[in-house]
């Protein structure tokens, strides 16, 4: 009975010995992993990277595209290596960012055109648009430069006028598409005297001896409800020597200097001053064009008034619109001695005659001596400004 109850007690203990062997197994392993082993020792797997996305904007097919409308092709996961955008031979401008994840055109595109958009990234992935601009209901263009004449030469003082074929409401976008780029840079600045003109000037005079190129860069610049610009337009001005001109009413003397050397001391007869009309403004005056000879009528009057003429005037430069002018008058009693004339400066003929030689348009000629100041509107009497109060005319405001 004893060695019977023995064998049976060893039992438990060998199943509960095995038992403990199986869990200190367990523990010393971990946790087991989800993922199944490699059928090749070392062997791993990832999963294949997805192609980069280009998207193109405007999109495939699209119509009436406004011309100021930014092209912008954009990359997601990926880089761009090449964009073109084109129209014939035309190819729009533009930029990438820092990581050439994005291009944006810079420029505005033509009217009327169909563009061709290409896009590819440094994997190679490609991308493609074509789309068509507008046509514009109204077609803004430039339809005149002063002074811009073929071989002429202009006087320091010159402005840059524009005058518009349409009434321009989008000052700012046209302004800014106006460029001046002088072989001797000096700062200016545009002001509008109306929708239709805009006039450069510069806070000093224009450096002698030089070339100026003024582009207007207005094809496809929205100037105004359904205006786009249609075309661009450069006009080369050529800046002469430094002629400026001095008049001193009450000496009765008018000195001319030629890039700071005086070259012609003549005497002259001013206005006589008696009433508004009759009396020369004093101010900064340009040589605004010549004629020889001119004819001159009495403004606001009719044949039998007091006062009244109608005549030809000999090698006449005008310098406002109020009827002034530099000219041969063989008056040679009152020159250097009297103000006689209505207004204009008069000079012996063979001086007049030196002098219409010699003037360029734009050419300064300064006057002091009289009671009546020279508007700044009066002809080119821009200078009559302070360049900060002009600048306040510009559309720009940076």
């Amino acid at each position: 009975m004893l060695k019977m109850e023995r064998r049976d007690l060893r039992k438990p203990l060998a199943a509960l010995g095995l038992a403990a062997a199986m869990l200190a197994t367990s523990c010393s392993g971990g946790t087991p992993s989800a993922k199944p082993a490699a059928d090749t020792p070392g062997e791993t797997t990832s999963p294949t990277p997805a192609a980069p996305t280009i998207r193109i904007s405007p999109a495939e097919g699209g119509a009436a595209v406004r011309p100021d409308r930014k092209v912008v092709v954009a990359v997601a996961g990926g880089a761009l290596e090449e964009v073109t955008v084109q129209s014939g031979d035309h190819k729009l401008e533009g930029d990438f960012d820092a990581q050439r994840t994005k291009w944006v055109s810079s420029v505005p595109m033509m009217p009327s055109s169909t563009y061709d958009v290409s896009a590819r990234t440094v994997d190679g992935t490609t991308a493609t648009s074509t789309f068509t601009t507008l046509k514009p209901k109204v077609e803004l263009a430039v339809a005149d430069v002063t002074p811009s004449i073929k071989g002429e030469k202009v006087g320091v003082g010159a402005p840059i006028i524009v005058t518009f074929n349409q009434q321009v409401t989008n000052k700012a976008a046209v302004e800014k598409a106006l460029e001046v780029k002088a072989e001797k840079p000096v700062t200016g600045a545009w002001r509008w005297i109306n929708d239709t003109t805009v006039i450069y000037r510069t806070a000093k005079y224009w450096p002698a001896h030089q070339k100026v190129t003024f582009t207007a860069h207005i094809k496809g610049v929205r100037g105004g409800k359904d205006m786009y610009g249609v075309k661009d337009l450069t006009k080369v001005i050529r800046i002469g020597a430094a002629q400026i001109s001095t008049v001193d009413a009450r000496k009765h003397k008018m000195i001319v200097r030629r890039d700071g050397k005086v070259v012609q001391t003549m005497l002259i007869s001013a206005g006589k001053g008696d009433t508004r009309e009759y009396t020369t403004t004093s101010g900064v005056h340009l040589a605004m064009g010549k004629a020889n000879p001119e004819r001159m009528i009495s403004p606001g009057r009719k044949k039998g008034d007091p006062g009244y003429y109608d005549l030809m005037i000999n090698h006449a430069v005008r310098f406002s619109n109020s009827g002034e002018y530099v000219h041969a008058l063989n008056n040679v009693w009152a020159q250097g001695r009297q103000n006689v004339s209505h207004g204009c400066v008069n000079a012996r003929p063979d001086q007049a005659k030196w002098f219409y030689e010699q003037v360029q348009r734009g050419d300064v000629i300064t006057i002091t001596g009289t009671t009546r100041e020279l508007e700044w509107n009066n002809g080119w009497g821009f200078w009559q400004m302070p360049f900060k109060e002009w600048k306040k005319g510009s559309a720009l405001k940076a």
